[in-house]
């Protein structure tokens, strides 16, 4: 059984807020996994590196991206399948370059999530691996309400406007294989026909949606910015809130009493105003500017509460690049974020994503998806920001 041994380095492993020194671990090369972890003296492996006293820390698991976003071009109507795809395989490898070793897509017209995932199930498309939710759901009008395709023959979303209608999208999504379903309880800053706070689903069509979901192994998140859209959506029992840009106190108190994650994509608000002007339609910026403090507030309040926050970037919104997702630490830092929340987010997407008893840490059984950094990111979480990082995957150096 081929082996190879990782020695010398410092270990941040994902769960334990503090850097463990002179470690080293064995990774079985057949199956990616961690076989063994150590520290001090390494055993005699035939095959070794040694990392030279870098810090290596856990893949990151990103519970938010939208894979078929091109951040630049911002294009998001009449785009083809073939496009679609072609812009998604290029965004997973700026994803995998940043240490983004697995995803959760939050929407993918076409269902190109889904397809992709199926080829990595088959062995056919390596890279960070997706967990994808297929077409969200939207009301008529709603965000998601995108038109697509050539000829304009579809919609970014499934236009749900009954419970029966989306009973019947969710068992849609789960036919094709979706592992999470995405329900868009609010408006948002990229639809033009509504406003962030305007209330789209009622309770009980997410309500439906949960119903179907968990009976059927899949999670349920919910867009939600506007604040009755947040408590909507708490109520129906989803299992995470993302965004959550004007949640109150009392939501906050019923996400700590229910175990709702918190998924904040302070990045999606922060390039808007930033990269945006002149260049993005004046109601997109509008949008931004209007909320951003308060967002940017509440997202502090709930993290000084204890609300548990999942890492999450919204990759694919204007500006917001695949390659510059580790920005989101740094950006979680300067809203009231602890270096250890911060830090913890990661493992908390993978406990979300129900994926972290293989992933979200680096532990004997858990599969090899690591990062070799510089300097310390316990100390300071830009260190995760480092361009020139190595990057593995099951085992695998990938950049």
């Amino acid at each position: 059984m081929a082996q190879t041994l990782y020695k010398n380095f410092n270990l941040f492993d994902g769960n334990k807020t503090k850097i463990q020194k002179n470690a080293w671990f064995i990774v079985d090369n057949e199956s990616g996994k961690i076989i063994k972890l150590g520290f001090n003296d390494a055993p005699k492996t035939e095959n070794t590196v040694d990392l030279k006293n870098k810090y290596v820390m856990p893949g990151l698991v990103n519970a938010h991206t939208h894979i078929m976003m091109d951040p630049i071009s911002n294009k998001l109507e009449y785009l083809s399948e073939a496009e679609v795809t072609f812009t998604a395989l290029n965004n997973l490898k700026d994803l995998l370059k940043a240490g983004v070793t697995y995803v959760r897509d939050c929407g993918c017209a076409f269902d190109v999530d889904i397809k992709l995932r199926r080829l990595q199930e088959a062995g056919q498309l390596g890279g960070t691996e997706i967990m994808p939710s297929g077409r969200p759901m939207s009301i008529t009008g709603g965000h998601g309400d995108f038109t697509e395709g050539l000829d304009g023959e579809t919609t970014w979303g499934n236009l749900v406007d009954s419970p029966d209608e989306m009973r019947k999208a969710v068992r849609r999504e789960f036919k094709l294989g979706a592992k999470n379903i995405k329900v868009m309880a609010t408006g948002g800053v990229m639809s033009a026909t509504d406003q962030i706070d305007d209330t789209e689903l009622t309770v009980e069509e997410i309500k439906t949606a949960v119903e179907e979901a968990h009976s059927k192994h899949m999670t349920v998140a919910a867009h939600a910015e506007g604040a009755n859209g947040i408590h909507n959506a708490i109520v129906a029992g989803v299992d995470s809130v993302e965004h959550g840009s004007y949640i109150t106190d009392e939501d906050i108190n019923l996400m700590l009493e229910k175990g709702t994650y918190l998924t904040p994509t302070l990045i999606a608000a922060y390039t808007i105003p930033e990269y945006g002007q002149g260049k993005l339609p004046q109601y997109m910026l509008d949008k931004a500017n209007s909320f951003i403090k308060e967002f940017y507030a509440r997202i502090g309040a709930a993290a000084k509460a204890g609300v548990k926050l999942t890492f999450g970037t919204d990759a694919g919104t204007p500006f917001n690049g695949f390659k510059d997702a580790t920005k989101e630490f740094e950006l979680m830092n300067q809203v009231g974020v602890t270096n250890e929340q911060a830090l913890k987010a990661s493992l908390n997407s993978a406990e979300l994503m129900g994926i972290d008893d293989e992933y979200g840490t680096i532990k004997e059984g858990k599969f090899a998806d690591f990062l070799v950094l510089d300097s310390d990111p316990v100390a300071d979480v830009k260190a995760i920001q480092q361009v020139d990082k190595s990057v593995y995957k099951k085992g695998v150096k990938e950049f």
